[in-house]
């Protein structure tokens, strides 16, 4: 029996990269004609913070995030991921959300990520959460939450 069970950054560089193997093909286009998956794993690692979820010992579901604008308090995901055999099932939205809410509680006023305009899947399902796109018909959709803040001036 599987039994989910969420986690910040317990992940090893190890896993995060056998993650990403396992979730290649989810990308569109594949995350490894993209990036150098064992360099990106240790990136994300070193650099991100990482919202996960685990099956027992199997990392199923990661979103990892830069927080590393604390002036302008803009925060950036930069991997959506959940292995195919989990998607559908409300992994990614709670990780999102569990990232949404972490940022919110450091005082970041925004959350971007980038995402293929061919990923109608992974657009719907941020455009769900209350992203919009601010580049549409890019082939790269930047796309954006403001969360809410502490009353202070917004930055558009």
């Amino acid at each position: 029996m599987n039994v989910l069970r969420h986690s910040v950054d317990e992940a090893s560089v190890a896993q995060i990269e056998e993650h990403l193997r396992l979730c290649d093909a989810s990308f569109l286009p594949r995350l490894s004609e993209r990036v150098h998956l064992t360099d990106y794993a240790g990136k994300i690692h070193n650099s991100a913070i990482r919202f996960e979820a685990w099956a027992n010992d199997t990392l199923i579901g990661m979103v990892a995030t830069y927080l590393n604008d604390p002036e302008r308090r803009f925060a950036h995901i930069t991997s959506v991921s959940v292995l195919p055999q989990w998607t559908g099932r409300g992994i990614a939205s709670d990780l999102l959300v569990r990232c949404m809410v972490h940022a919110a509680g450091l005082q970041f006023v925004r959350v971007t990520l980038e995402v293929s305009a061919l990923n109608a899947r992974a657009i719907g399902l941020y455009s769900r959460l209350g992203f919009v796109s601010e580049r549409a018909g890019a082939p790269v959709q930047l796309m954006r939450i403001d969360l809410p803040g502490d009353g202070g001036e917004r930055h558009a």
